[in-house]
């Protein structure tokens, strides 16, 4: 673009603007079968609901499901941040309506955005008319009336707009301010074991909801236990009689089919269920399915009990906990030696291989302290750290870590010596100066505290 080459320009023009220019025939077929497997991806991954927009762009209805990620920032942060990652170049955009994402995905140069409830109308009343997913004759002739904006469209008269352009731009520009639903079709495959309930009459009762999601849970076990299936995720999608849908997500550690366990993770989140007028349907899908053996049990007349703690991780896991366990690499920089896994990974077989004593508690980013001690190995006599004075009672070290040099030049030299400091209260502290005391090559000489003991 910036060469000035234009779609739809012709090949013959774009080569004389562009020496060399190298062409690739386009492949639409390919580009919608890569377009629906990122679909399913962000199905997994994300959301009950997503679907295909269009040519370039996905939809994701991520109400219910975006605390999973840490919020509506992470989420969408994270997702492009992933694409990037795959190579995909990627504009996410988060808001009340599907038509106002879409808009502002496509027309704000911004790589994410989220328009907060409520200020979507604020945000695109100056956008052009192109975010409104109409016709391109229609778009033409809105033009020819001097009709560019979202906002110039807005204050329009409905009946002669409706009786020159038909119902479209006004239905498009309801459904950008939400004033009237869009739902979503999820993309669904063969795949997805799946089951559904249709309600004669409306229902509303939390105990009545409960009901038919244990129902729908019972016929889901069977169906996975028919394929040898255990489930990894799990989403219920309400459809509600005012034609808007609510979702419920739950993810497990482990493959799971216990009718029990899965009703519990459901059930527990009806209270976050708004039936509004009444449900008319409820769908149960398992996005995520792994094979499940049966575990076969011991013949032995003493059964080792072994407490099996994913029931809780999953619990605390879709109340939008983050839950992992530490384990250790081996680096003798403290920062690199601690790395996160899975709470329910299985045993990495390394241990926490070191003479010297480390901290309980390792500080996100060592703090800056004023010291009086004798250069170049002795520790700290006194130090002030976050405006208060500390004697130092009792001290060991120091500990030399040197720089991992194969990491980047600038470690090569680097060297921090580390000691263990108590004070006059009984609370110890894990300090370090930056260099060896005597070659301002190896560091600024400056002090710092890295950790607390206890």
């Amino acid at each position: 673009m910036k060469l000035g080459l234009r779609v739809g320009m012709p090949a013959s023009k774009a080569q004389a603007m562009v020496a060399d220019l190298l062409m690739v025939d386009a492949a639409p077929a390919e580009d919608v079968a890569a377009l629906e497997r990122l679909a399913l991806w962000a199905l997994r991954q994300y959301s009950p609901v997503v679907a295909v927009d269009g040519a370039d762009g996905l939809v994701i209805d991520t109400e219910g499901a975006d605390h999973l990620q840490g919020g509506e920032d992470l989420l969408i942060t994270g997702l492009v941040n992933r694409l990037r990652g795959h190579g995909l170049t990627a504009r996410a955009a988060v808001s009340d309506t599907w038509g106002a994402s879409h808009a502002i995905a496509r027309l704000i140069s911004a790589e994410t955005t989220v328009v907060p409830i409520g200020n979507v109308a604020k945000t695109v009343v100056d956008l052009p008319i192109l975010a409104l997913r109409l016709p391109a004759e229609t778009i033409q002739g809105l033009r020819v009336l001097g009709i560019d904006t979202v906002g110039q469209l807005s204050a329009m008269a409905r009946a002669p707009l409706r009786l020159r352009f038909g119902p479209e731009p006004a239905r498009r520009l309801d459904q950008l301010f939400g004033r009237i639903a869009e739902p979503i079709e999820p993309i669904r495959t063969p795949e997805l074991v799946e089951v559904s309930k249709n309600f004669g009459e409306p229902i509303g009762a939390p105990e009545t909801i409960a009901k038919y999601i244990r129902r729908l849970v019972g016929e889901l076990s069977a169906k996975l236990a028919e394929n040898g299936l255990g489930a990894r995720r799990c989403d219920l999608s309400i459809h509600r009689v005012d034609n808007t849908r609510q979702h419920l997500r739950a993810g497990l550690a482990k493959p799971v089919r216990d009718p029990t366990r899965l009703s519990k993770l459901l059930c527990d989140r009806i209270e976050t269920i708004d039936p509004g007028f009444g449900i008319e349907k409820l769908v149960l899908v398992a996005v995520f399915a792994e094979p499940l053996e049966e575990r076969q049990v011991s013949s032995s007349l003493i059964e080792e009990e072994v407490a099996d703690i994913t029931p809780l991780v999953d619990i605390l896991g879709n109340r939008g906990h983050r839950l992992f366990r530490v384990a250790p690499v081996a680096s003798d920089v403290p920062e690199r030696s601690v790395r996160r896994i899975p709470a329910t990974a299985p045993d990495i077989g390394q241990t926490w291989a070191n003479k010297w004593p480390r901290p309980s508690r390792l500080l996100a980013n060592p703090e800056r302290i004023d010291v009086m001690a004798l250069l170049p190995d002795q520790p700290p006599v006194v130090f002030t750290w976050r405006g208060k004075r500390r004697k130092v009672i009792r001290a060991d070290g120091p500990e030399r870590i040197f720089g991992e040099w194969w990491m980047r030049p600038r470690e090569f030299q680097a060297v921090r010596d580390y000691f263990v400091v108590e004070d006059e209260l009984g609370e110890r502290y894990w300090v370090y100066r930056a260099g060896d005391g005597i070659d301002p090559e190896t560091g600024s000489h400056l002090w710092f505290v890295h950790g607390v003991f206890g």
